[in-house]
């Protein structure tokens, strides 16, 4: 993947950032594009809600794709923007990262983009991942 690659990823998922807020409820706030297998793009945004049934950005765009009858994530990036408008891009957490495994294995092989120019596959966010015993 190249850093133009890299660079339209970003721009895309900061595209879909639409902070609501709403109470004690907010939306929006992280922005993730994914591409799959087939080359189709999905994206999707956070929902935090205070009773924690909320989900993250990567939830919504892997529930987009699996809509669509994909399973199989090419590369992924979230990003948000702090309260001085600078764009971070953010790595999966940990629920995100064994959701990703857990939605087709060969999701180990998914890059994450961690940055402008930088990506590691997910393998190496989660390197002990379940394995079958012989």
């Amino acid at each position: 993947m190249t850093d133009v690659e890299h660079d339209d990823l970003i721009a895309a998922a900061a595209a879909v950032l639409n902070p609501q807020v709403l109470g004690d409820r907010s939306s929006g706030t992280v922005g993730c594009v994914l591409v799959t297998a087939a080359g189709n793009r999905y994206s999707g945004v956070c929902i935090d809600v205070p009773c924690s049934m909320g989900f993250c950005a990567e939830h919504a765009a892997i529930a987009a794709m699996v809509t669509a009858g994909e399973f199989r994530i090419v590369s992924i990036v979230a990003v948000a923007r702090d309260d001085k408008g600078a764009l971070w891009v953010l790595s999966p957490c940990g629920r995100c990262r064994e959701f990703m495994h857990q939605v087709h294995p060969d999701n180990l092989d998914a890059k994450v983009l961690l940055g402008p120019g930088t990506s590691v596959r997910l393998r190496e966010l989660l390197p002990y991942s379940q394995r079958r015993l012989v």
